[in-house]
């Protein structure tokens, strides 16, 4: 070995070392969090549950940032919250706050000057207060309704001062009451979707009804419809395919594709009928699926296709999907 690989290489591991012990703190932290929780964090539930405006977030500092993705995290999920800086809130930005909003405030110490006005504004018009905080005898712990009390946890920092497993805490703790949030209230996936149109995400959480086409877009015909007129139907339509449902239009029973003309190809064509050369029993998709379920669906076994019909619940044909329609919505 090099004398110069050595010494690059001790100090790889010390690196490794250094970065194993911070996480390792942390998680410490976490875990004692998680032990520490108790009926505070229920109160604190109850209180934000029956806010009937916004949850207002605060905090200073490095707290002030945590504080900024706990109103984000909040709002993702069904809880509406925005975050108000606490020193703009003694120039004016008090007025953002309603008498229907309730305050979450972020402060490690709970000694931060910067939020006495945004403090004394809740308690002056009775605003619900709730604290999340490391020492329950501060003066913000000791002013709010309920006091979330972060345990005692050492700092991953060497020197033990730089915010590193208190604001981990404080984070996860906003987490962990936009999830219980987001439980109670029965939060689901299409909720979801409709406050994040945008991004991959909200494109993989769109349904198949949002996308798909309807009435006359829909290329049907019954099993005995001529095969003259219905290339001139596929042809009209312009998704490559053909629907064949039973004689009384109720039910979806086959379908027409190029690959299904091609194959067929021949002098007698035009002289036959629908119903001899459609595929039974095509593929379908119901109108609830998810996006992402249909795209997975057109390129599931052997043959990729194109297009899905979408079938109600009694096996009724009420749209077509093509893969361009998941394309255009952004769906990769």
């Amino acid at each position: 070995m090099s004398t110069a690989v050595a010494p690059l290489r001790e100090k790889l591991h010390e690196d490794l070392e250094a970065a194993r012990s911070v996480l390792a703190t942390e998680v410490a932290g976490l875990r004692a969090l998680a032990a520490a929780l108790d009926g505070a964090f229920i109160r604190a539930l109850d209180l934000l549950e029956g806010v009937a405006g916004r949850v207002v977030v605060s905090g200073m500092g490095k707290s002030g940032l945590v504080a900024r993705k706990v109103a984000a995290t909040l709002a993702s999920t069904g809880t509406p919250a925005f975050f108000v800086h606490p020193a703009e809130a003694s120039h004016g930005d008090l007025g953002m706050i309603t008498a229907v909003d309730a305050v979450l405030a972020l402060s490690n110490s709970g000694e931060t000057a910067e939020l006495a006005d945004l403090v004394a504004h809740t308690r002056r018009f009775g605003l619900p207060l709730i604290a999340i905080t490391a020492r329950a005898d501060s003066a913000l712990a000791r002013a709010a309704d309920v006091a979330l009390v972060l345990p005692r946890a050492a700092e991953a920092c060497p020197i033990g001062l730089a915010p590193t497993t208190s604001t981990t805490m404080q984070m996860a703790l906003g987490d962990a009451l936009a999830v219980a949030l987001l439980t109670r209230r029965g939060f689901t996936e299409a909720d979801f979707q409709q406050i994040h149109p945008g991004g991959r995400l909200g494109v993989r959480l769109r349904r198949v009804c949002d996308l798909m086409h309807t009435g006359d877009a829909v290329p049907l015909a019954t099993p005995d419809l001529g095969m003259d007129h219905a290339l001139l139907l596929m042809t009209e339509k312009r998704f490559g395919c053909l629907g064949v449902v039973s004689g009384d239009g109720r039910k979806l029973v086959g379908i027409i594709t190029d690959g299904d003309l091609r194959r067929a190809m021949g002098p007698g064509l035009f002289g036959r009928s629908v119903g001899e050369i459609m595929t039974p029993r095509p593929r379908t998709i119901g109108p609830d699926a998810l996006a992402a379920e249909a795209l997975h669906e057109m390129n599931a076994g052997e043959r990729p296709i194109t297009t899905l019909f979408v079938i109600d619940l009694d096996g009724s044909p009420i749209g077509i999907l093509h893969i361009h329609d998941l394309l255009r919505a952004g769906l990769r």
